[in-house]
Parts: C-alpha cells; sequence; structure tokens
C-alpha cells in the first residue's frame, strides 16, 4: 500500500464534515456526519491540522500501541504561547494521570492503585442505597407530572458514590458537580475562547478546593482514599509540598473521571431505554440483559466520542505519512459505528457481544470502569424493577460539545 500525501484540498474537504459536527445538530445527532468520515477512510485529514481516525481497527491501534502518547505537559508547553493547549486548565490538566505518559503515568498509576474487590464492595453498597433513595425521590417527583430524569438521578448519583467515597462533604456535592461540567471544556476538540475561560475558572476554583482538602487530610487523617494517597506519596517523594501536589493532581483526576463521563452513561442509558417501549418491556422481563444493555449503551453513544494521542516518532497509519509529535483524533464515537467492526452498527441491540472502545485501551484503560458499570447496572436493575414504564416528553437538549457528551435534560413522565 503507498503513503499518501495531505493536500490542502484533503483538509478543505474535512472541513465542512467538522463545521457541521460543532452545531447543535451536529451536536444532537452527529452519527450521519460520522458515517461520511467513514466514508472517506479510517484515517482523514483534520482541517486545522494532524488528522481524524474514524476506523475502528486503527483506533484500536493506536490505543494499545505504547508508540502514541498523550499530549503531556511537555507536548502541550512546545505548542506555545496563545495555543488552547497553553491555557491554564490545560497546564493544569497536563499533571493528571490522564495526560502523562511513562515512566510518570507508571509511577502515578501505581501509587494510585487499583478498585480491589473489597473496594468495589463497598462501593456497591453506597450505589444501591444511593440509587434505591434517588429513585424514591423521583416516583414521588414524577406523580405530579413530568420530571428531569438526567437532573435528578443520573448527576446525583455518581457524585454522591464519589463523594462519599473521598469523604467530600455532601454541601459540596453539587458545586463540584457545576465545577466539572465547565472545566471539561478544555479536554474539549475544538475549544472556543469562551469554554477556555469557564474552564480555566473551574480548574482554579478547584485546585483551590483540593489543596485545601489534601492540607487538612494531612493533618487531621481519616480512613479514606485521600489519607492513603498522601501515605503512599510521603513514602515515594520527600518534599512533602510536591507530594500534596501529587495527591492533589490524583483527586483532580478522580473527580473528574467519575462525575462527568459516568452521569453521561447513565443518562443515555436511561434515553435509550425510555426512547422505546419494546426495550423497557424486554429488560423489565429479562433482567439478565442489563449488562449488556449497559455495554450496548457504551458502544452506540459513549460519553466521550474523541480520544486524541501524539505520535512518538514519524509513523504510518491508515496509509498516511504523520510526524513525530503531530497528534492524531480518534473518533471512538464514529469508530463504534464502523460496519467493517460491527454488524448493523446504527441498530442498539443488548445482546450484541461486547465491544467497543468507551473506557479507552492500553496502559490508559479507564481506572474507574469497574465503578462506572456497577453505577449503571444498578440503576438500570432498580428503574425497570421499581418505577411503571416512562416515556419520553420531548428530545434532550446537548451541551455544545463533541468529544464529551452530556445531556442537559431528560424529561420523562409515566406512560
Amino acid at each position: 500500500m503507498g503513503v499518501a500525501t495531505t493536500p490542502a484540498c484533503d483538509r478543505r474537504a474535512s472541513a465542512s464534515l467538522f463545521s457541521r459536527l460543532r452545531t447543535a445538530r451536529g451536536q444532537a445527532d452527529p452519527f450521519p456526519i460520522y458515517a461520511e468520515l467513514l466514508a472517506r477512510g479510517e484515517v482523514v485529514p483534520a482541517p486545522w491540522g494532524g488528522f481524524a481516525v474514524t476506523g475502528f481497527a486503527a483506533c484500536d491501534q493506536v490505543l494499545r500501541s505504547r508508540q502514541w502518547l498523550e499530549p503531556d505537559k511537555e507536548w502541550r508547553e512546545r505548542q506555545g504561547a496563545g495555543t488552547r493547549w497553553n491555557a491554564p486548565s490545560s497546564r493544569e490538566m497536563g499533571h493528571t494521570l490522564a495526560a502523562l505518559n511513562p515512566p510518570d503515568h507508571t509511577k502515578v498509576r501505581r501509587a494510585a492503585g487499583t478498585f480491589d474487590r473489597g473496594t468495589v464492595e463497598r462501593i456497591g453498597h453506597t450505589v444501591k442505597r444511593t440509587a434505591d433513595q434517588l429513585l424514591d425521590a423521583f416516583t414521588e417527583r414524577i406523580r405530579t407530572g413530568e420530571a428531569d430524569f438526567s437532573e435528578l438521578v443520573c448527576e446525583e448519583l455518581p457524585v454522591a458514590t464519589i463523594g462519599e467515597w473521598l469523604g467530600l462533604p455532601r454541601a459540596d456535592w453539587r458545586r463540584l458537580r457545576e465545577l466539572t461540567h465547565d472545566q471539561v471544556f478544555t479536554q474539549e476538540l475544538l475549544p472556543s475562547a469562551s469554554q477556555l475561560a469557564l474552564s480555566d475558572a473551574a480548574t482554579a476554583e478547584l485546585r483551590t478546593y483540593f489543596m485545601d482538602l489534601v492540607r487538612d487530610r494531612r493533618a487531621r487523617p481519616g480512613d479514606d482514599p485521600v489519607t492513603r494517597w498522601i501515605q503512599t506519596w510521603d513514602a515515594i517523594e520527600p518534599d512533602r509540598d510536591k507530594a500534596d501536589e501529587a495527591v492533589y493532581h490524583l483527586v483532580l483526576f478522580v473527580l473528574l473521571a467519575a462525575l462527568e463521563t459516568t452521569a453521561t452513561l447513565l443518562s443515555t442509558m436511561a434515553l435509550r431505554l425510555v426512547e422505546s417501549p419494546d426495550r423497557w418491556a424486554k429488560v423489565a422481563d429479562n433482567p439478565d440483559l442489563v449488562p449488556g444493555f449497559v455495554e450496548e449503551t457504551l458502544r452506540y453513544d459513549p460519553p466521550t466520542h474523541v480520544i486524541s494521542r501524539i505520535a512518538s516518532q514519524d509513523s504510518v497509519l491508515g496509509g498516511f505519512e504523520i510526524r513525530r509529535d503531530e497528534m492524531v483524533h480518534l473518533m471512538i464515537g464514529a469508530a463504534h459505528r464502523d460496519p467493517a467492526r460491527h454488524k448493523d452498527p446504527d441498530l442498539f441491540d443488548p445482546e450484541r457481544p461486547t465491544d467497543h472502545l468507551a473506557f479507552s485501551g492500553g496502559i490508559h484503560y479507564c481506572l474507574g470502569a469497574p465503578l462506572a458499570r456497577i453505577e449503571a447496572q444498578t440503576l438500570l436493575h432498580q428503574l425497570v424493577r421499581r418505577l411503571p414504564r416512562l416515556t419520553l416528553v420531548r428530545p434532550p437538549s446537548m451541551a455544545p460539545r463533541v468529544a464529551f457528551r452530556r445531556l442537559l435534560n431528560l424529561d420523562v413522565a409515566v406512560a
């Protein structure tokens, strides 16, 4: 196979598709646009430089290969002042686990630990109790008419789960959730200046909050993950200020990872359920379908539609020359609809074998995947068991994003 160059006309041809993707209509339903991108090949030149990868096999290859790196803090610094990569929020993200490469990634991930069986079981009890309480309140609310399932349940369950695990005051949960919604703009595909400003402000407030938390736990240790991370980092880093900084970045990463994408998973899962009476009846009659329903939600419309990587050396991908330090954007939402990988990709089928990239892959496979699955499966089990079938009152609105999906509302009523 020959190696293609990237003439300007190729990038111009992609520009209209990506412009459509950034409109409200494109954000509400990006999949027809993804189909057009896929039709142009598994790798296509991006209009602003770099490449968009739409094929499942190519995305999977990049995620699993050590040849492709995260845009880490050193790479971000090399992009120069005035670029989105040097916004304060972006620089801060460059220190978190999600943006580290080996050996730093190996060191921090080992310090973070994993969710062992005991931890998962304890968190599972919290999830079940919290989901019960949220559905109790929602059931009362829905008796009087319509209600927003996303706001009242899907947004609340993740922050209660992670908030209780980390030992964060309940009074702070709402504000932390609001800050997370703004902070994630810095991780978007093409954030606007106003979105970056929101993210910068949210990141600064989160930094103050969590640095204070780390100092408080150092002064008053408890039986919680933050205290344990302080102890772990004290054994690694003799400089106490640097140790506190490392713990702060770990807590920040855990909060951001646990809230935004999980809330989107729950909302999208509920949407798939309420938009189809047949699906609701099928899952209610056969609870064994719950895990498959969750996995198919992750394939059909994943919380994260774009993951970015950097070439560590000159490479060839999908027939294109990609230079060292050049960025590729893995269009996960498109890859999940790749007909070369999935039969009838636009069909939602909870009995389909699990095969998706929603939790990334390789060394950056999502640390919190077990928690997201527990929350989604627990909520779905209880929803179909406890509530009469709900119906969608109106199509949900979507946040102005391309990479990170978020339903702004999910208004439902009793059918």
